[in-house]
C-alpha cells in the first residue's frame, strides 16, 4: 500500500461525495478506500473515527445499495479507516450516475461507455440488442442466398432449414429477439447496415508513404459480401503479384498469403466494436499491410496468449457463429495459429499485433523483396 493505484485510493478525509468512488471500485475490480492518508502516503488521522464507522457503511447501503467492510486502523496513535470495496456483478449507480474506476482516476461513464458498461454487467453482448425500426423486408434475400449457399457447402446447418424461408433462418440463427430483428442481423443481412449501424463498411488505401495516398476504395453492403469484396480488390487490385525462383523452378505467389489476409480480415469482422461507428481499415504499402478495427481483447486474454491462441470467446458471438455455419471461418480459437502456419508456408513473417491506436491492428510485413520479380496486372489477375 505504498502507492496509490487502480485498487486504492487515499483521502485526508471523508466527504458525503466519495461515494462516488466507492460506486466507481464497485463497478470494476474492486478496491480500498484510506480515509486519513495524505497524498504523499502519510497517515496524519482522523478525529471523527468513530461516527465514521457506522456513518459511512450506512450511506453506502441505503445510497448504493452495495455492503462495504469499514475497519479502523492505527498508526504512531493515529487512527484512520479502511474502506474496502468488493466488484459487483451488477450496476451500481450514485444517483443516478454511473462511475468507474479507471487506472487511478473515477470516470462517469456516459453515452456508448456507458451502454457498454450496462450490457457488459447484464451479460448482452452487442450484436443481441434489437433493433426496432428493421423489418424483416427490409432484409437482403441476395444476402440470405449467398448464405445458404456457404452453410449448404459446409453442412453446418440442417439441410431442411436451408429450404426455409428468410424468417426460420434468423430464429434457426437466434437473430430474432420475440417480434424484433437483432443487430447482428442487421449487419449480416441488411443491404445497407450503414442505416441502423454508423460505420458498418471497410475502407481500404494504397500508400506511398504514410502520409501519401495513392487511391482508396469502400466497401459497403452486408458483411458477407463486405468480405468477399474486399478480398477481391486486394487481389486484383492493391496486392501485386510476384515471380521467385526455386532453382530452375518458377513460383507465383502474392507478397502476403491471401488465406492469412483472409482469416485477419474475418476475426476485424467479427471482433469490431460496432459501437465506434469507425469502419474497418485495411491500408496497403509496396511492402507490408495493415488491417485495423475498433476492438478490445476480452480481459483474461493478454497479448502474450493472443500470438499463442486466438480468443475463445469472440467479442460478437451472433456475428462469429453466423460466419461459422456460413463455412467463412473453419473451426473456434485457431485464428492466429492459421494465420502463422500460412506465412509460413511462404516463408512470409508471422503477422505482429498492436494495441496502442484505439483497436487491433494486424500488421504483415515482407522481406528479401529484392529476390522477388513482380508480376504484370494482367498475370496477376489471371492468378
Amino acid at each position: 500500500m505504498n502507492n496509490e493505484n487502480q485498487n486504492i485510493e487515499w483521502k485526508e478525509s471523508w466527504r458525503d461525495e466519495y461515494l462516488k468512488w466507492i460506486c466507481g471500485f464497485a463497478n470494476a475490480q474492486g478496491g480500498k478506500i484510506v480515509i486519513g492518508k495524505n497524498d504523499n502516503g502519510k497517515i496524519i488521522g482522523i478525529s471523527n473515527a468513530k461516527y465514521l464507522l457506522e456513518a459511512i457503511p450506512n450511506k453506502a447501503k441505503s445510497i448504493l445499495g452495495v455492503i462495504i467492510d469499514v475497519n479502523l486502523k492505527t498508526e504512531d496513535d493515529k487512527e484512520y479507516i479502511e474502506i474496502e470495496i468488493e466488484a459487483y456483478p451488477s450496476p451500481i449507480d450514485y444517483k443516478g450516475q454511473y462511475h468507474f474506476r479507471s487506472g487511478s482516476t473515477k470516470q462517469e461513464l456516459c453515452g456508448v461507455a456507458l451502454d457498454k458498461f450496462l450490457r457488459k454487467k447484464s451479460g448482452l453482448h452487442w450484436d443481441s440488442v434489437p433493433t426496432p425500426y428493421l423489418e424483416e423486408n427490409g432484409l437482403s434475400d441476395d444476402a440470405f442466398k449467398l448464405f445458404v449457399k456457404k452453410a449448404g457447402a459446409t453442412k453446418r446447418l440442417d439441410e431442411s432449414i436451408l429450404t426455409e424461408n428468410n424468417h426460420a433462418i434468423l430464429r434457426k440463427l437466434h437473430l430474432l429477439d420475440g417480434k424484433h430483428i437483432k443487430k447482428a442481423a442487421a449487419l449480416l443481412f441488411c443491404e445497407d447496415p450503414e442505416e441502423f449501424v454508423t460505420g458498418a463498411y471497410i475502407k481500404i488505401g494504397f500508400f506511398q508513404t504514410d502520409s501519401e495516398l495513392i487511391y482508396q476504395d469502400e466497401i459497403h453492403g452486408d458483411l458477407f459480401n463486405q468480405v468477399d469484396k474486399a478480398m477481391d480488390l486486394l487481389t486484383t487490385k492493391y496486392m501485386k503479384a510476384y515471380i521467385r525462383y526455386e532453382g530452375l523452378q518458377r513460383v507465383d505467389e502474392f507478397l502476403f498469403p491471401p488465406k492469412a489476409l483472409r482469416e485477419a480480415l474475418l476475426n476485424a469482422v467479427i471482433h469490431k466494436d460496432y459501437s465506434s461507428c469507425n469502419p474497418i481499415q485495411i491500408s496497403v504499402y509496396e511492402d507490408k499491410l495493415y488491417i485495423w478495427n475498433a476492438g478490445e481483447l476480452p480481459p483474461e486474454l493478454t497479448l502474450e496468449k493472443l500470438q499463442k491462441k486466438h480468443p475463445s470467446i469472440p467479442y460478437n458471438p451472433l456475428i462469429a457463429s453466423t460466419f461459422f455455419r456460413g463455412g467463412y471461418i473453419e473451426a473456434w480459437g485457431r485464428g492466429v495459429e492459421k494465420m502463422n502456419s500460412q506465412c509460413d508456408e511462404i516463408s512470409s513473417p508471422h503477422p505482429i499485433y498492436n494495441f496502442e491506436f484505439g483497436g487491433l491492428m494486424i500488421i504483415f510485413k515482407s522481406e528479401n523483396l529484392e529476390n522477388k520479380i513482380p508480376m504484370s496486372n494482367e498475370m496477376s489477375n489471371e492468378m
